[in-house]
């Protein structure tokens, strides 16, 4: 067997940490015969030296038993080459066992929530530490305990959930080209496309330069050969008729219709303007609504396509940063409220999404500023060498770089791409993805729809959450100071404006992530470790209300 010279690391080496139940075996095994590598499971190989099952280890030798022989088996696997390792859900608890295996290979973690992991292994009893009177508690213990560890060591954080096992190993496989490829990454300036694994309804991001140019990529989704594009003021002269264009020649009948442009326009009478054209063309179920603009004409056209009809299909366009890496993916669309933001609205996944990179190229450095606030996001909550990447290249983003664009929309889409999959509907991962929201609405809404960007609450709301975190003893003044200086670079708001404590206390309880009267927030345990809570101390919080705001 071909061993690693000490001291290098083993980039020929996947190694798999996550819990019981993650699907470390199961992907383990098929990731083997894709790259032609040697699968081998670590307690497999425990129980192959010692002749006997691990529950037995168990009884006989208890937990710090087992953990040993583990760590002698850990080591001598990772000094092989080519081989992908799943190891045992606990693993990492020993600090020299972390060490091993960043050392010994690409670390991927496979990670699940609780519910799923309970459901796969509540009737599994070669588990021996969940042989419990409450194993569902225990397994919630273990989880809490180990989470921060496995996101500590890992290069690739992969989600497992909803997603066939076939969309999960195509994902896993772009991500180990970045990493294994590192001189191309960020430089390409052909098409890239992603999927959002949704069962029978996922779909494709398709991320590059000149897309527009390229309405082969909707064609497939325009059988009957008819379709209305929704758009605004500001981007239907520079972008509707290019696009009307291409589908008409293609044998497409383009109906357009067109809205007044701003935050403030994302209302009820906006959404009958879309129902009046479409009832007056007579528009059927067949014929899918086009988004061709920024947030605000995604969300709303997305929610015309949900109620018009009970239900008819729509493509995505964004044509904003912002909405390139977030708002377009996942299917939340809706319309605001004088009381609250997005608080009426639907889940509805659209067909397909086009981000087209060479639209940015008109933006205004205003609204750049604001998209860079949600790709700043996903590295604070869950891709720390994101984070990494952004605070070496911002410059580059500012620039509009056109390969670094590239790279850190496709970044930020596959981040979203992966808790979509999880958590379609938001009732657990998906809501990390508000950090700075609870804050951020509040600005939005005080202040009036329109007056602060959508990026630009959330950058000031993200430090509101920073600062809070740290008051929790979460983060160090110096994680707070780091977060802060990113957004500074970025051009954005790191001050939110002052409305009183009071004021801003009403509008966040508005939220609609208000959960039986309480607050929560989404806050970071960690730079790249998002939590949910609503134990949040009223005094605390009035804290960084008055600190962060003037």
């Amino acid at each position: 067997m071909i061993e690693t010279t000490s001291g290098e690391r083993n980039h020929s080496n996947i190694i798999l940490i996550g819990m019981m139940g993650a699907g470390k075996t199961t992907v383990g095994k098929l990731l083997a015969k894709q790259m032609g590598k040697t699968f081998i499971d670590s307690d497999e190989e425990i129980q192959r030296r010692t002749g006997v099952t691990i529950p037995h280890i168990f009884d006989v030798e208890g937990e710090a038993g087992f953990r040993q022989r583990e760590s002698v088996v850990l080591e001598d696997l990772t000094k092989r080459r080519d081989i992908v390792l799943a190891t045992g859900g606990g693993a990492v608890i020993n600090p020299q066992n972390r060490a091993v295996l960043k050392q010994g290979g690409v670390v991927i973690y496979l990670k699940s929530n609780v519910h799923d992991l309970w459901q796969r292994t509540r009737h599994d009893s070669n588990r021996p530490l969940l042989q419990t009177a409450n194993p569902r508690a225990k397994l919630q213990e273990l989880f809490e305990q180990r989470n921060p560890l496995y996101s500590e060591i890992a290069d690739i954080v992969m989600h497992t959930g909803k997603q066939s096992v076939h969309v999960l190993l195509q994902l896993l496989q772009q991500k180990l080209d970045e990493i294994q490829n590192p001189s191309q990454t960020g430089v390409q300036d052909n098409m890239r496309t992603l999927t959002v694994g949704l069962a029978e309804r996922s779909y494709s991001i398709h991320i590059g330069s000149g897309l527009l140019d390229k309405p082969e990529l909707l064609l497939p989704h325009l059988p009957h050969k008819r379709t209305v594009i929704v758009s605004n003021t500001t981007v239907a002269p520079l972008y509707l008729d290019w696009l009307s264009a291409g589908l008409t020649r293609h044998g497409i009948q383009v109906q357009s219709i067109v809205l007044p442009d701003g935050e403030q326009y994302k209302n009820g009478e906006s959404l009958n303007t879309i129902y009046d054209a479409l009832l007056k063309s007579r528009s059927e179920r067949s014929t899918p609504l086009i988004a061709l603009g920024g947030g605000v004409i995604g969300d709303i056209t997305g929610y015309a396509a949900a109620t018009y009809l009970r239900g008819v299909p729509f493509i995505q366009i964004p044509t904003t940063l912002l909405s390139q890496v977030d708002s377009s993916v996942g299917g939340k669309t809706g319309i605001n409220h004088p009381l609250g933001k997005n608080m009426i609205g639907a889940f509805y996944q659209p067909l397909v999404v086009l981000a087209d990179t060479t639209v940015l190229g008109t933006l205004p450095d205003k609204e750049l500023r604001a998209g860079i606030a949600e790709v700043i996001k996903y590295g604070l909550i869950r891709d720390l060498p994101f984070l990494e990447w952004l605070e070496a290249n911002m410059e580059k983003l500012l620039a509009r770089d056109t390969a670094a664009l590239q790279y850190a929309i496709a970044r930020s889409c596959e981040n979203k791409a992966e808790v979509v999959g999880v958590d379609e509907r938001e009732s657990g991962e998906r809501a990390l993805l508000n950090l700075g929201h609870t804050f951020g609405h509040a600005i939005e809404n005080g202040m009036g729809y329109g007056k602060w960007l959508h990026g630009e609450a959330v950058a000031a709301g993200s430090i509101m959450a920073a600062d809070l975190s740290q008051r929790l003893g979460w983060l160090s003044a110096g994680d707070v100071e780091r977060v802060r200086k990113l957004f500074e670079r970025s051009g954005l708001p790191v001050v939110a404006p002052a409305m009183g404590i009071e004021k801003y206390l009403q509008l966040m309880g508005l939220d609609k992530k208000v959960a039986d009267g309480k607050i929560r927030f989404v806050l970071l345990k960690s730079l790249g470790n998002a939590v949910m809570t609503c134990e949040v101390p009223p005094e605390l919080l009035g804290q960084t209300l008055e600190a962060c705001s003037a």
